[in-house]
């Protein structure tokens, strides 16, 4: 189905389709009914709101003065972005130009991008230790299987006039060269600059684990309760994204790359010895090396409780699709300019941009020091920012809507005029979102959520590497699958269409 068929009026009440999108709606909120008996969603802090009130308060009142080295995180946090980012094209093109016909390139950019940059990062960190270099690899590994998906299908969808008119013959890089990088240049710069800031947050994000950025000081200040100074870092990292279009300009960021580049040493020593044995020897089990089945059955039948931490993992990305969905219809009316005025659009603009803008495990984060551990802030955390990340693009494509019947009161026009056309496109945003909220759902659990991060984050801290490479590739298969089935309930390709999606 058409972009343009996606968004006809009367879509919902024609064709079947309607009646098929309601049977997956209703299907999605009933499961996620069913199965929230089953999560833990207990408030197991004495006195949120009064944790809350400081948090506030910290945030409305921050203390710059007491952020150490705040050039030098931020320098870093984009430092690494950067350069993250021009690796993961750099690894990713080539890539896309055999994606196509190549189905292990398929396979392996399947398997590397559904592994988040911080399992990625954890990783790395028993290699390059707490270095740029781990940084720089953590994004450029899932970067390069992103790219290169995407890139590809950009590059497949280019006019093929122009390359009939080549010689017979004419070679992949020259047909790249001479017609489809033409064709295709502004979009690929488009969305590698939207890739950027996506790099900018999982940069942020890196400092959970360790490494110097922008996020390490905020962790840290949350964690202790200097709220004032937590106050001031989220203002950074806020101003941060909001100010991107001017200093990440085209005409600067060579530059501004260039000028970055000391901020990333000292790089460390690597001995090749121990990094051949690290990948062909420490992350598989020694009764596989050994060729012993018997010894591998009993490796397996130690693992963690994977049974729970899937499930859980599981349960968790469904309860965060569907709150997405539900926050999604709730949230996009607030900032459309098809209901109340100016004032209360703007309002709503603000706040889908502050849920957006911060990522699932800041924003877990913060739950848990307010609500305890248990599933209840990471599902508040899926919701939230992939929520207002839909409304948004719903917002946005609302925006170009001209209702045909003006004198309709805001509730018949969301119902009869709105809703039916953006429907089809919200909930294929919301497919497309599914394997991303599982993969979010998985990592936040290096936060001690019960999910299949927190196995993860244990087998690293005690060193069983072994088992830690297994969980990460149960995690991959699981967001692959989820992928893949999305793919099939997809009603449509969505009309808005976000960057950062995939």
């Amino acid at each position: 189905m058409s972009a343009a068929q996606a968004t006809r009026p009367g879509l919902l009440a024609g064709d079947g389709i309607g009646a098929r999108l309601a049977r997956h709606s209703l299907w999605l909120v009933v499961l996620a009914a069913l199965a929230i008996p089953l999560a833990d969603l207990e408030v197991l802090s004495r006195d949120p709101w009064g944790e809350l009130g400081r948090m506030a308060m910290g945030l409305a009142l921050p203390d710059f003065g007491a952020i150490e080295t705040p050039l030098q995180a931020i320098g870093l946090t984009i430092a690494v972005a950067f350069w993250g980012t021009l690796a993961g094209v750099v690894l990713g093109l080539p890539l896309a130009l055999v994606y196509a016909r190549s189905r292990l390139v398929r396979a392996a950019s399947a398997a590397v991008r559904a592994v988040h940059e911080l399992f990625w990062a954890l990783l790395f960190l028993q290699v390059f230790g707490l270095s740029a270099l781990t940084a720089l690899a953590a994004l450029a590994i899932p970067y390069a299987g992103i790219f290169a998906k995407v890139y590809a299908e950009i590059l497949e969808q280019t006019p093929q006039a122009p390359q009939a008119a080549l010689p017979e013959g004419t070679g992949r890089l020259a047909r790249l060269a001479y017609t489809e990088l033409p064709q295709a240049f502004a979009q690929l710069a488009a969305y590698t600059r939207y890739r950027f800031e996506c790099a900018l947050r999982s940069s942020v994000l890196l400092g959970f684990v360790g490494l110097p950025t922008l996020g390490y000081q905020l962790e840290s200040a949350f964690r202790e309760g200097r709220y004032f100074e937590a106050g001031a870092l989220l203002w950074a990292f806020y101003l941060l994204i909001a100010t991107l279009p001017w200093w990440a300009h085209r005409r600067l960021l060579l530059p501004l790359g260039l000028a970055s580049v000391w901020l990333l040493g000292p790089w460390p020593e690597i001995d090749p010895g121990l990094l051949w044995r690290f990948v062909s020897v420490d992350i598989w089990p020694r009764a596989l090396l050994e060729g012993d089945i018997g010894g591998v059955l009993r490796w397996l039948a130690g693992l963690p409780d994977l049974v729970g931490a899937v499930a859980n993992t599981l349960l968790l990305g469904l309860l965060g699709t569907v709150g997405a969905l539900l926050l999604a219809l709730v949230l996009w009316p607030l900032a459309s300019r098809h209901f109340g005025n100016r004032v209360s659009q703007r309002i709503g603009q603000g706040v889908l941009i502050f849920l957006r803008s911060t990522p699932e495990l800041m924003l877990a984060f913060v739950f848990l020091l307010l609500l305890g551990p248990s599933l209840l802030p990471a599902w508040l955390a899926l919701a939230l920012h992939n929520g207002a990340l839909i409304a948004f693009l719903v917002c946005r494509h609302a925006q170009a809507i001209e209702p045909g019947m003006p004198g309709l009161p805001a509730s018949g026009r969301l119902a009869y005029e709105l809703l039916p056309r953006l429907y089809p496109g919200m909930l294929a945003l919301v497919y497309y979102r599914a394997e991303v909220i599982l993969r979010e759902s998985a990592l936040l659990g290096m936060l001690g959520v019960a999910t299949l991060g927190d196995n993860i984050d244990d087998a690293f801290q005690t060193l069983m590497f072994d088992v830690a490479f297994a969980l990460l590739v149960i995690t991959a298969l699981l967001n692959i699958a989820v992928d893949a089935l999305a793919r099939r309930l997809r009603p449509c390709e969505p009309p808005m269409e976000d960057p950062c999606l995939r």
